[in-house]
């Protein structure tokens, strides 16, 4: 019976966990795993397109994780965003196109928007 109790005790607290967790998401997670998402998608199209920078993209998610410094389910969705829009471009575009290199303008105009509106909003 203790064994029992103990067991049942583990699996209350891991579900209380897991509820606290979901109530501690930030209000802005969606804007995030978006940008995430974006970066990803910079990450491979720059580089088809002979941009030179490397692992900059890259850098700037890490940067993005470090400051942000989510843990559990939340970094895996926003690891799994970056993720997403790396694979979703890197199934449709092998070499450079112009729709490759009009993709990159859009999607630095739409991140420059977000970190705007996110540093606005939220910024102290």
């Amino acid at each position: 019976m203790p064994k029992l109790l103990s067991i049942a005790l583990l699996a209350l607290c891991c579900l209380l966990g897991a509820a606290r967790a979901e109530e501690a998401a930030a209000p802005f997670d969606n804007d995030l795993q978006r940008f995430a998402e974006i970066l990803g998608t910079l990450h491979y199209l720059r580089g088809i397109c002979g941009s030179n920078e490397g692992g900059k993209w890259r850098n700037e998610m890490q940067a993005l994780l470090d400051a942000e410094t989510p843990t559990g389910e939340r970094r895996a969705r926003m690891i799994a965003g970056f993720n997403r829009g790396y694979n979703g471009f890197q199934q449709t575009y092998r070499t450079c196109t112009p729709a490759a290199t009009l993709a990159i303008r859009r999607y630095i105009d739409e991140g420059l928007k977000i970190s705007r509106d996110l540093t606005a909003r939220y910024a102290n």
